[in-house]
């Protein structure tokens, strides 16, 4: 027996802490999503939970009490409220975004410290999965994968030719115990064009990029110290301090001179390029409400003719159309010989476009906010 499995002599599951990252404002789904309001604290599916929710309690089967939030200090009330299980030490706050390199950097460098055996799953806190058991089986086999050295990232296998996700190819199959799913990363490519994407549907050996990440913090910290190093010395000043009363102080300091960047091109790539990388093949339902019309495709709401409805109370009358409407007034909304709209109704700003266009939102965001109408954002 190793001296590791004498240490874990139960199962590589019981060194499992999950990490959700809950960042982003999520500009495409304005105006419901705004950046005192992200879209992880709403329930986008109509079934009862936000994203946020429905995230940790998919991840608590797997990991008990041992999940790491990271969020903005803006949204701290809302997480708590949301999540009361999470206590201070599990929350990190950032004074400002730095991106998921920073933020999963941050959380890998703090488990660390605290035990050097750990393996750390990140999973986003606005993506929409079901059911569950299917994700938590690939998880499973993620983490037996990451205790044999890998970076392990879940891929969703394909519904669809999708250009608005970056994908995976997949290589020879690893043999893990405990995992027999897993394969080698060949690489990690781009957003395709449709014909592109149309081939890598054919091939078979791609998955979409979800940004699931399950690996030992040792050999995450490794790969970021090699590709980030500045970046990695100002987290590790940072986790060192954690755990102390000069946490607050250290913080405020380090972190704003932190660089940007995302933990794809920080970690996973360079650790593609250097063979450390698995994928594990998740067969579950997956989205990340990119827009109005992935909610519209996510058929877990109220559903009026064919428009989908959101919000408590919704007033919503439809004749001979379909669409997304989703409202937070008590205002009626009438729908007669229109197809594929979208409504979204709030108190102070009305959108209405088309299922086609819903991408488009963020350039109104940035247009809103280019003229001073930050009341609204």
């Amino acid at each position: 027996m190793s001296t590791e499995d004498a240490k874990y002599p139960e199962s590589p599951l019981d060194r499992f802490h999950a990490v959700i990252p809950a960042g982003g404002v999520g500009t495409r789904l304005w105006p419901l999503s705004r950046a005192a309001a992200p879209k992880f604290l709403h329930d986008l599916t109509g079934s009862g939970s936000t994203l946020l929710r429905a995230t940790y309690d998919r991840l608590q089967p797997l990991a008990g009490d041992r999940v790491l939030v990271v969020t903005g200090e803006a949204h701290r009330a809302a997480v708590c409220r949301q999540l009361p299980e999470v206590g201070d030490d599990e929350l990190v706050l950032e004074s400002e975004p730095k991106d998921s390199g920073a933020a999963i950097g941050l959380a890998a460098a703090i488990l660390h410290r605290r035990d050097p055996e750990t393996i750390m799953g990140s999973f986003a806190a606005d993506q929409v999965i079901s059911p569950d058991d299917l994700f938590q089986e690939a998880v499973r086999e993620a983490i037996y994968t990451a205790a044999k050295g890998k970076i392990v990232t879940i891929g969703i296998k394909p519904t669809h030719p999708s250009t608005g996700f970056g994908y995976i190819r997949s290589g020879a199959a690893l043999n893990v115990e405990g995992a027999p799913n897993a394969m080698t990363v060949a690489e990690f490519v781009e957003k395709p064009s449709q014909e592109v994407a149309n081939k890598y549907v054919e091939a078979g050996d791609y998955v979409w990029n979800a940004g699931m990440f399950v690996a030992p913090v040792a050999l995450m910290l490794k790969h970021l110290e090699a590709n980030q190093p500045v970046l990695f010395a100002g987290l590790q000043e940072i986790a060192e301090a954690w755990d102390t009363p000069q946490r607050d102080e250290v913080k405020a300091r380090v972190w704003p001179t932190l660089p940007k960047i995302a933990i794809d091109y920080a970690v996973a790539e360079p650790a593609a390029e250097a063979g450390d990388v698995a994928v594990v093949p998740g067969t579950f339902r997956w989205d990340d409400v990119g827009d109005f019309a992935a909610i519209g495709r996510l058929n877990n709401a109220g559903d009026v003719d064919e428009v989908t409805v959101l919000g408590e109370g919704a007033r919503v009358f439809a004749e001979n159309a379909s669409g997304v409407v989703v409202s937070d007034t008590k205002r009626v909304i009438a729908l007669i010989g229109i197809k594929d709209v979208v409504i979204v109704d709030t108190p102070d700003a009305l959108l209405v476009t088309t299922k086609e266009h819903a991408q488009l939102v963020k350039g109104t965001v940035d247009a809103l906010k280019a003229s001073g109408d930050t009341d609204v954002l």
